[in-house]
């Protein structure tokens, strides 16, 4: 038997990304965000309330940063996603991260964060359903600690989480539980 809900979004798991901006004044912008992700090979999709402060950044700037948070970095990540930066001006300099200039992009790399993309808007539409920022992948940075013994990027060492939307909650993952391409493929014999 199964219950009905109507529409919702309700889709698991949803990712928890962080968007770095700078504001007009060159002061860090972070914001957390579960709607969007990888859209093409180069391309990330990211989808916003036009009245984010992020927004405004984005518009201006035409760069951002994308990072993937780590369970060591929730506390912080997750007060970035409640605080407005339209709000409170010192919004990221209360979480204690830190952040360096990127060296491809205009737009902030936050130290902490294991993972990061950083990105050129290449276009942003605005649609009856909201706002829609496509952005090119210029580079991706991963720190040392998530790196596997060849050199490439290891996911469960990231320690990250997901968003639940259902409940609201945070969970984390890491676990290895199969191959892609390789975990089905006995069925491709038959």
């Amino acid at each position: 038997m199964t219950k009905s809900f109507g529409v919702k979004p309700y889709l698991f798991p949803m990712p928890a990304y962080m968007i770095g901006t700078y504001n007009e004044d060159d002061t860090v912008d972070v914001m957390m965000m579960a709607w969007g992700g990888i859209c093409a090979e180069d391309m990330v999709a990211l989808n916003l309330e036009e009245n984010h402060k992020t927004v405004a950044n984005l518009r201006a700037r035409k760069a951002f940063t994308l990072a993937v948070p780590g369970t060591d970095t929730l506390r912080e990540s997750d007060f970035l996603g409640i605080a407005s930066s339209n709000k409170m001006a010192d919004k990221f300099q209360r979480t204690g991260l830190h952040a360096s200039k990127s060296q491809r992009v205009d737009a902030p790399v936050i130290t902490e964060y294991p993972l990061t993309l950083e990105c050129e808007v290449v276009e942003m539409q605005s649609q009856p359903y909201g706002l829609r920022v496509l952005g090119k992948i210029v580079n991706v940075l991963a720190d040392q600690s998530v790196l596997d013994e060849e050199g490439k990027i290891d996911a469960g060492k990231l320690s990250t989480f997901v968003f639940d939307q259902m409940r609201h909650g945070y969970y984390a993952i890491g676990e290895n539980v199969g191959q892609a391409w390789h975990s089905g493929a006995d069925l491709m014999k038959k």
